[in-house]
């Protein structure tokens, strides 16, 4: 899977499970504020990332992934 790819991917699942739109998901936003994320929807996005790419984000890397850049950056890197 492409760069583009996975952007396009997480974006599209994104936007749909946390109802926000796909444009406010730049390279640089943050992930909690952009998708209003509290511990229990974290849960949720790192299920969601494990189920579509078979990517499990351990607890101890989670405070490395603050910005969309550094989840895609995490998917393409363990996939």
């Amino acid at each position: 899977m492409t760069r583009e790819e996975i952007v396009a991917k997480v974006n599209s699942m994104l936007a749909e499970e946390f109802e926000v739109e796909e444009s406010v998901m730049t390279p640089d936003a943050k992930l909690k504020e952009t998708l209003s994320l509290d511990s229990l929807s974290l849960v949720d996005l790192i299920a969601l990332i494990q189920q579509n790419y078979g990517v499990k984000i351990p607890a101890e890397d989670l405070p490395k992934v603050k910005t969309f850049k550094d989840l895609y950056d995490y998917i393409e890197s363990h996939s």
